[in-house]
């Protein structure tokens, strides 16, 4: 089991090093830390969102753990649950 850390801004310029980060991890489980997210776009919605597709593929499992409020309310704003993103909800 990794455990990946998510950096405070998750913006546009986020998301090219996110999903390197998390093709790295590829091939076993992942816990995604979502406490520090102070700001998250879309384009990060997007990388998280093809992940937790890709993960279920492979039969792992990709969980995001601790999501912070605006991380949670940046997913509302977009019409995204947090189990789109997360095998099992993990709402503080």
């Amino acid at each position: 089991m990794i455990t990946m850390r998510l950096a405070e801004i998750l913006d546009i310029r986020a998301a090219s090093p996110l999903a390197g980060e998390l093709l790295n991890a590829r091939g076993g489980h992942v816990t995604v830390d979502a406490s520090n997210v102070q700001k998250l776009g879309a384009q990060c919605v997007q990388v998280l969102l093809s992940a937790r597709s890709t993960w279920a593929a492979d039969g792992y499992s990709l969980v995001v753990a601790d999501a912070s409020e605006p991380f949670l309310a940046a997913l509302a704003t977009l019409g995204i649950q947090i189990s789109d993103i997360s095998e099992q909800d993990t709402e503080k």
